[in-house]
């Protein structure tokens, strides 16, 4: 970079800190709840309820809902209409697509080598769902709960009940696996793991939930509450969505491993 480009740089960025500085000085204040109340709403959704078929429901299942319909309509089309039209030259889409199935069958692979079929399967649909229900908070889909207030649908992990779901799920299919493949031996080593789910579950709920709630945290500022919370936001949803989707799928491919384990017998000797 030339010394004339950096001095137009440099200018720019002091204009647009100048603007951002004037902007946070001339935005009115409004009334807002209390911040201890902003942190329980994010975490139990009490107040936030949704109606659905009769009944009060969190805002997590309306998008748990969405975000599988969505991923469901979408493996369809690809299903359809793009994969027979693949070809030995990839394009960009096909690119991405073969990429990904590549990275999480290699995982499935080299943490068991031996039963890997399945597990390929579910760590990418496992990752795949983990990272686009993350990234779903982005897209600002509104609600309107049964106090008949406009809500904006969160991640579906950052409920508390998604996030056990997907870590039950996830135990369950070691163990089912574990018995399945590795017999009494097998099913030993998915149950004395017993605590997996939970640190599982509660990973996943606790890395989603912090982003949502330090979100809260600077919109509940005054002088923080201009542009700063769209940056953080969106920084800290696609660094989970990441990080949750390869800590989970790796977590499951390794103790699924150990509980699908092939050992060799032991040969008697005379």
């Amino acid at each position: 970079m030339s010394k004339k480009q950096l001095i137009i740089s440099a200018a720019i960025f002091l204009v647009l800190a100048a603007l951002l500085l004037v902007g946070i000085i001339l935005v009115p204040g409004q009334e807002k709840e209390p911040i201890q109340e902003a942190m329980r709403d994010g975490v139990l959704h009490e107040s936030a309820k949704i109606g659905l078929f009769g009944l009060e429901v969190n805002p997590g299942l309306i998008s748990a809902f969405a975000v599988t319909a969505i991923l469901t309509v979408f493996a369809l089309g690809v299903r359809l209409f793009a994969i027979p039209r693949f070809k030995k030259i990839p394009g960009k889409f096909q690119l991405v697509l073969e990429t990904a199935v590549k990275y999480f069958s290699g995982l499935a692979k080299q943490n068991s080598p031996h039963r890997n079929g399945f597990l390929g399967a579910y760590v990418f649909t496992a990752g795949v769902y983990i990272a686009f229900s993350t990234l779903f908070e982005l897209l600002g889909l509104q609600a309107v709960t049964v106090s008949g207030s406009s809500i904006t649908l969160p991640a579906p992990l950052a409920d508390i009940n998604g996030a056990i779901a997907m870590g039950v799920m996830s135990y369950g299919v070691i163990l089912v696996s574990g018995i399945i493949y590795g017999k009494a031996r097998g099913a030993v080593n998915a149950l004395k793991d017993f605590s997996l789910p939970i640190s599982m579950s509660f990973r996943l709920f606790g890395a989603l939930l912090s982003g949502a709630l330090v979100t809260d945290l600077v919109y509940h500022y005054l002088p923080l509450s201009f542009v700063l919370p769209s940056v953080v936001a969106v920084l800290f949803t696609l660094l989970h969505a990441i990080i949750q989707a390869y800590v989970l799928t790796m977590l499951v491919s390794v103790f699924y491993g150990e509980s699908t384990e092939v050992h060799d017998k032991k040969i008697k000797r005379k």
